[in-house]
């Protein structure tokens, strides 16, 4: 099978460029704005492109069998949900034209019956646009992901280590599933060989269910050995919380912000369908922490189960 991965430089896309090209034998092919900045595994395909910039990425799909579809725009500047907006319109119609056979496309988890923030709403409506191209469509919805390289991670670590006293807004007592990168790799390799999950939607999460608080609170721990306080206002919007992270973190208010009015959507799962399709042991959000901040030596046995040879098309 030939598999595109777009978004291959980012935090998700890197490790699953990586574990496609030791674990699998499909062929590989990523999709990046700059090649010669991009260090390819040996016997992956590289390909220069936006899919921003209609002309400039179609050669790239040709002979593609399944895309994954991991760029998301909310750490660029200007309007993050109008350019995924375009992006996604552009590759759907690039994806049609070429005659994809499926796209896996990693959303955020929230329930469409709340107010969903700005962030998670953008992610739905990629789901949508994506949707209506010939391609059947794989989605991945998770909350927080739990590793090295994550915007949201770095958010949480920062603040559990910086402040020993936090003032913080209510949203600090909002339930969420946070997820190991790990885990989220061994999800996007599944589906991949799973023809019955074209066309689904699926939940993905760890096995904690924790608040805000808690996070902070475990993660102070870990890090440093105590806990901060934290002391909950009900005064600070998710505009004023962006601009008191800025100054906490090294977090950009661009990225900030987004992050932070997201924070007030419970996002857990409700439908583990995919879990009990797969057969893993979700990571634990402690042994995910640590894994991230690398206290904690990754091995086989901590790790997710992967899928079985004879469950990866070509091994």
């Amino acid at each position: 099978m030939r598999v595109l991965v777009t978004g291959a430089t980012g935090f998700v896309g890197g490790r699953l460029v990586t574990d496609l090209h030791t674990e699998t034998a499909h062929d590989v092919t990523v999709l990046v704005r700059d090649a010669d900045s991009y260090e390819a595994p040996d016997d992956v395909t590289v390909v220069e492109g936006d899919v921003l910039e209609p002309g400039s990425f179609e050669d790239g799909l040709a002979d593609v069998d399944v895309a994954y579809y991991l760029i998301h725009a909310m750490g660029a500047s200007g309007d993050f949900a109008e350019r995924d907006r375009r992006g996604a319109r552009n590759f759907e119609r690039a994806a049609s034209d070429a005659g994809l056979e499926r796209v896996i496309y990693l959303s955020g988890l929230g329930s469409d019956g709340d107010s969903l923030s700005s962030h998670l709403a953008s992610r739905r409506e990629v789901e949508s646009i994506l949707r209506e191209g010939t391609a059947d469509v794989t989605v991945l919805r998770a909350a927080i992901i739990i590793g090295d390289g994550s915007a949201s991670f770095r958010l949480v670590r920062q603040l559990a280590t910086r402040l020993p006293v936090m003032i913080t807004p209510q949203w600090v007592d909002t339930d969420c599933q946070p997820i190991a990168i790990d885990d989220v790799v061994t999800y996007c390799l599944a589906v991949l060989e799973r023809p019955e999950t074209a066309g689904e939607t699926y939940e993905i999460g760890g096995p904690d269910v924790i608040t805000y608080r808690e996070m902070l609170l475990e993660t102070g721990e870990i890090i440093t050995g105590r806990r901060p306080l934290i002391l909950p206002v009900p005064v600070l919007s998710p505009r004023l919380s962006a601009h008191w992270v800025g100054l906490v973190t090294d977090v950009p208010n661009r990225l900030a912000y987004p992050l932070i009015d997201g924070v007030r959507n419970r996002v857990v799962v409700t439908d583990d369908r995919l879990q009990r399709l797969v057969d893993i042991e979700p990571t634990p959000f402690d042994v995910a922490v640590r894994r991230a901040l690398g206290l904690e030596a990754d091995s086989e046995s901590d790790r997710a189960e992967p899928a079985t040879p004879s469950d990866r098309g070509g091994e």
